[in-house]
């Protein structure tokens, strides 16, 4: 008996050893034999032919309704339409009159003579107070705040079960798809992530503690991003991750590094085709383990609870980081939250103001395969990492941008949202004013005043 158990066991485990062993040897070497690409194209075949499925099921389904029932809808809808077209409306029921950015300005666009608030008599009206409270009702409806911090919507079912439409239970065949795929995903792909995982952090916590006793030297520094490029791709690897860089010539090799934000997993990203100074609030747990051992081998800059509230300290600190040219660039991500890989929110202006040229980096995923934004309101990092583990892979393209350098006369912010506006336009995001802070705390009365105030000069009364 107890041979044949060791027969099984050995029969399973000699075969994920080997992979481990694999996925190892090629971190180490940065190659990769392009199973994972491969693996995400079938991916995509099967999510197309899901989604052909799905199609098919409500064109089927909606011709269960009686002909002429359809007939009447369809002409109750071209009635509709062709009304609209005579008297010169559109097809939408809300129409955006008023937009209000975040700096307290209005966006006014084109609009039609007889709803035009700026033709408003002297004579204040009752009756115009219905106008501001349908602007009111259109930024509920259109906040772009909040949209910022929820699961992006997809096009197209991803057989995971994120979607509440129950799309597994209206075929046969996508049902058994939809088992099969929680099969692979929870009990052969997520075992073996786990342990790629451990192996990545283990080699990364005793690579980084082993070098930084060695003295300063060009030797420590090789080692250190040999080592460093070496865990960070096999903790990507972990993720079934498949990257692709784009205008590497760009990569930042001292100075100060920006990017976007989704997700803590865009360190690892960023990290396996470069090395980059973290910048962040010292943790204890293990959070503190990583960072004392990173910071064994490189330097890093680590603030103290108390030390992150004091700008000028902050800004010292980077300033004597980034002069110093032999020190690796800064990764910073001035959002200073993570967004929902849609948007681009407001850059905070610390890091714009202690380089003159900052080096832009752009990082989109594709949700189709998992949805990669980290809502930390609503879970924690385990939590997080689990739903990264789970899901079908990890893809994901960065862009390096053109170093931008700060302009004569231009201030901080200025600088940091031309920044934003370059990121934001490579990566195929909506450039938004909103501070991302406003996920975490209450809008100030300042941002409320300025709107208000903006819209009672609209009113030409005496």
């Amino acid at each position: 008996m107890d041979e044949q158990l060791f027969i099984v066991l050995t029969l399973l485990f000699t075969p994920l050893a080997f992979l481990i062993l694999l996925a190892v040897i090629l971190a180490s070497l940065g190659k990769s034999l392009g199973l994972r690409r491969k693996y995400a194209d079938l991916m995509l075949k099967i999510f197309k032919w899901g989604q052909e499925r799905i199609a098919l099921y409500n064109e089927t389904h909606r011709k269960q309704y009686s002909r002429s029932e359809s007939e009447e809808e369809e002409e109750d809808d071209e009635e509709l339409i062709r009304g609209e077209k005579e008297n010169g409306h559109d097809q939408q029921v809300i129409r955006r009159d008023i937009s209000i950015s975040a700096m307290g300005g209005l966006k006014m666009p084109s609009q039609r003579p007889e709803y035009d608030i700026t033709n408003l008599k002297k004579e204040f009206h009752i009756s115009d107070i219905m106008y501001f409270a349908k602007c009111g009702v259109e930024a509920v409806i259109e906040d772009d705040v909040t949209q910022c911090f929820t699961a992006e919507e997809l096009k197209s079912w991803n057989f995971l079960t994120r979607t509440t439409l129950g799309y597994q239970f209206i075929s046969v065949r996508l049902t058994i798809l939809w088992c099969l795929g929680c099969f692979v995903r929870y009990f052969i792909l997520l075992p073996f992530r786990v342990l790629v995982l451990c192996t990545g952090l283990s080699w990364l916590i005793l690579s980084t503690a082993i070098i930084g006793y060695l003295p300063e030297s060009n030797l420590k520094k090789r080692l250190n991003k040999r080592a460093s490029l070496m865990s960070h791709r096999m903790l990507a690897r972990a993720c079934s991750a498949v990257l692709t860089f784009h205008n590497r010539e760009n990569i930042a090799k001292n100075g100060i590094c920006v990017a976007n934000h989704t997700s803590p997993i865009d360190v690892i990203i960023l990290s396996c085709d470069s090395c980059y100074a973290m910048v962040g609030q010292a943790h204890n747990g293990f959070l503190g383990i990583v960072q004392r051992a990173l910071s064994r081998a490189t330097s890093h800059i680590w603030f103290e609870r108390s030390e992150v509230r004091d700008r000028h300290l902050v800004a010292r600190r980077l300033k004597e980081h980034v002069d110093n040219e032999d020190k690796l660039p800064i990764l910073i991500f001035p959002e200073g939250t993570c967004i929902n890989n849609t948007s681009v929110v407001m850059f905070k202006k610390g890091s714009f103001e202690v380089g003159s040229t900052i080096y832009p980096v752009a990082i989109k995923y594709d949700p189709r395969f998992g949805d990669a934004f980290w809502d930390s309101s609503k879970m924690g990092m385990l939590s997080h990492v689990f739903q990264i583990l789970t899901s079908w892979a990890l893809v994901a393209d960065v862009w390096y941008l053109p170093p931008m350098v700060k302009n004569v006369n231009e201030d901080a912010v200025t600088f940091a949202n031309r920044v934003k506006k370059e990121i934001a336009r490579r990566g195929g995001l909506v450039d938004l004013e909103w501070d991302g802070q406003l996920k975490r705390m209450r809008v100030k009365d300042s941002w409320k005043s300025k709107p208000q105030e903006e819209f009672s000069k609209l009113l030409k009364v005496e």
